[in-house]
């Protein structure tokens, strides 16, 4: 098993943990023995889509991954709203959702833009005293979760079965919960709704590659919304010994976040010979090493 990112399609009713799973019993077979894996971004199990599967020094950028663009293809219920946001929880409350028109749809998706305050979902992976929300809730017990800043960049209505149903398509910062937002649009619409399917599409330049596929990713492809220094041997002997460099030329992002999207404020990436070696950062006018990936990706 090859360290870098992998693009995984994750398949309805399997955990982003399960996907992990499988990678860590393949790199085992291969006699990786306590190979570092992670994921980039947790998908419920009901919903499908792109899994990142951060592997080898790679689970060094999973935190690079939060800050990125995620698109969502969201199938929304109206008339119930459920205690999980979707449609596997039970119904807490129903409204007449017969009065739905598109202007009123369009008005209040525009309302969700932008910064906002979202209280995530009882069974979300949210800790509370170390332990995650969802694990209290299953047992019965209060769950309270204070609100979170989220940020929707963009949304639109793709189609509708009104009054039964509607589809969206966003794109978000990392930590926004789309059940939420059904939620929430019930809540403002006055007629209660859930989420009854959930598709990631994309997280940054990355496409969900399909049923059974999975695509590796190394080089010069990996964070190409950072931008980058181009280094010498020397200078990656300097980097590996913890010593620090000149600031040099630096190239711009090879990949444009969209047009007003918070800025990551990334690191540095060092290319050398074609791979990431290392995350840099600027320290009184020279470049310094904060994460070393040795050998490269």
């Amino acid at each position: 098993m090859e360290p870098g990112v992998y693009l995984v399609h994750k398949e309805v009713g399997g955990t982003s943990f399960d996907v992990v799973r499988g990678f860590t019993r393949e790199a085992r077979e291969a006699g990786l023995k306590k190979y570092p894996l992670g994921h980039g971004g947790t998908l419920d199990p009901f919903a499908k889509g792109l899994l990142l599967i951060l592997a080898g020094q790679a689970t060094r950028l999973m935190e690079l991954m939060h800050p990125i663009p995620k698109t969502y293809v969201a199938d929304i219920a109206w008339g119930v709203e459920t205690d999980t946001c979707d449609h596997l929880g039970q119904g807490i409350s129903e409204g007449d959702a017969s009065t739905l028109s598109l202007a009123a749809l369009d008005a209040a998706l525009a309302s969700f833009l932008g910064w906002q305050d979202q209280v995530p979902p009882a069974t979300s992976a949210k800790k509370i005293d170390g332990e995650a929300a969802y694990r209290k809730a299953h047992r019965g017990e209060e769950v309270i979760l204070p609100p979170s800043k989220v940020y929707l960049h963009e949304a639109r209505w793709l189609d509708h079965d009104l009054p039964k149903s509607s589809r969206l398509e966003i794109t978000c910062r990392g930590g926004y919960y789309v059940r939420a937002l059904a939620r929430d649009l019930g809540r403002r619409l006055g007629c209660g709704a859930h989420l009854s399917g959930l598709h990631r599409t994309a997280i940054g330049p990355w496409k969900d590659p399909g049923q059974g596929a999975r695509i590796l990713v190394q080089g010069e492809a990996l964070v190409p919304w950072c931008s980058s220094r181009r280094i010498t041997d020397d200078e990656a002997i300097h980097l590996g010994h913890g010593r620090a460099i000149s600031m040099g030329e630096t190239e711009a992002p090879t990949w444009k976040l969209p047009d007003g999207f918070p800025d990551p404020s990334g690191p540095i990436r060092a290319l050398h010979e074609g791979r990431l070696t290392a995350l840099l950062r600027e320290e009184e006018g020279q470049l310094r090493t904060f994460a070393n990936l040795r050998g490269g990706l």
